[in-house]
């Protein structure tokens, strides 16, 4: 099989020759910058890291290393837009294009929410005069097709569009949490006209990005998190009124642009709202956060094996920076047995891979996945 039959396979639920592997070709499914240069210092070769999410610090994966790694997919993203940068306030802090501004604390791998934009007391009036960002700016999709292009023309990998639909991540970030879970409590007029403006901007750029690449992809993938270590993010009818709208109007749009398969990350214990997503049309889901309340993998494939992929599920909490090459492997396999029975399911970390998971370990996956044949 091809690197692009064997994912297909796997998302129409058919079993292909090996499992599938991913690393790096989503932006939840890569390393972050140490444990990229980590991984670059141990293999010795491959190019420095280049960030393509500032907050995250998650990385670009050198081509060498996903080809060593037998990675099955490669990524195609939009630009940067022209007229939006990051504007720098000092050595630590930066405000980006939505006007959140962002700290980066000593010590910390990450940029952490400093300062909110429209917290505190406002109105549905202060969202509507707010400055939003362009949808239009020509950055976005400079160069995206020719991108896409290439990967189609020259590669037998499964190519994996990357949208930005995170409404409820960036209207967190906008009113900052205090107040948004406020909101979805007891405000909830303020709450959906702020999605909803997220929404159209968000929208905007898919129809811009799709139309560029739409028929030239595989998959697209999004993430917008609604589950917690022990609990969804909220109680399912909450979640029916007020999340799930934004989001099926967003898939809405997505889908009268491409026929790719969709790709829904959202950490934690989603599994109250899995059927919810089968209803939307989401093909596979990721990260299959094994360690959260009721995300156990024979639960998962017994009741949902047959309408969902699982892409993800090798723990990074504990195995995978905890364990020695060994337990990894065992950890793969046993994944396999589970999950990977009549296909439905893609090998890769639980989100992106830390700087504390040592590089052997990251090996030992990546082999055992190989090893991971179907008969």
């Amino acid at each position: 099989m091809t690197h692009r039959e064997r994912v297909l396979a796997a998302l129409d639920h058919r079993e292909p020759d090996r499992l599938p592997m991913d690393l790096g070709t989503a932006r939840f499914t890569g390393m972050v910058y140490r444990a990229y240069e980590n991984l670059r210092a141990h293999l010795g070769y491959g190019a420095p890291g280049r960030l393509l999410d500032r907050m995250q610090q998650v990385v670009e994966m050198d081509e060498a290393i996903q080809r060593a790694l037998e990675v099955d997919a490669r990524a195609v993203s939009q630009g940067a837009p022209d007229n939006a940068r990051d504007l720098e306030l000092d050595d630590i802090r930066y405000q980006d294009e939505w006007g959140v501004v962002r700290r980066r604390p000593e010590g910390c791998e990450y940029y952490e929410l400093d300062r909110s934009p429209l917290a505190g007391p406002i109105t549905v009036e202060t969202i509507a005069r707010y400055r939003w960002p362009d949808p239009t700016d020509p950055g976005i999709t400079r160069g995206l097709r020719e991108r896409a292009q290439r990967l189609r023309d020259g590669t037998d990998y499964a190519i994996m569009f990357n949208a930005r639909v995170n409404i409820v991540h960036q209207t967190q970030y906008l009113r900052g949490f205090q107040d948004w879970y406020y909101d979805l409590g007891a405000d909830h007029d303020l709450f959906q006209a702020l999605m909803q403006a997220v929404l159209e901007v968000q929208q905007e750029v898919l129809r811009r990005t799709l139309r560029e690449v739409g028929d030239l992809i595989d998959i697209v993938a999004f993430g917008d998190d609604v589950g917690l270590q022990d609990r969804p993010i909220c109680s399912l009818p909450l979640y029916r009124k007020l999340i799930r709208p934004y989001h099926e109007q967003a898939l809405d749009v997505i889908r009268s642009f491409t026929g790719a398969r969709l790709l829904y990350h959202s950490c934690g214990s989603t599994y109250a709202y899995l059927s919810d997503f089968i209803e939307m049309g989401v093909h596979a889901v990721n990260p299959v956060q094994v360690t959260a309340r009721h995300m156990e993998p024979a639960r998962l494939k017994r009741e949902f094996g047959d309408r969902l992929t699982f892409w993800g599920g090798i723990d990074s909490q504990h195995v995978l920076p905890g364990g020695t090459p060994a337990e990894v492997s065992a950890e793969v396999e046993r994944m396999f047995a589970v999950m990977g029975s009549g296909g439905g399911y893609v090998l890769a970390a639980v989100h992106n891979i830390q700087p504390d998971v040592p590089p052997e370990n990251i090996l030992a996956m990546f082999e055992a996945g190989r090893r991971c044949v179907y008969r």
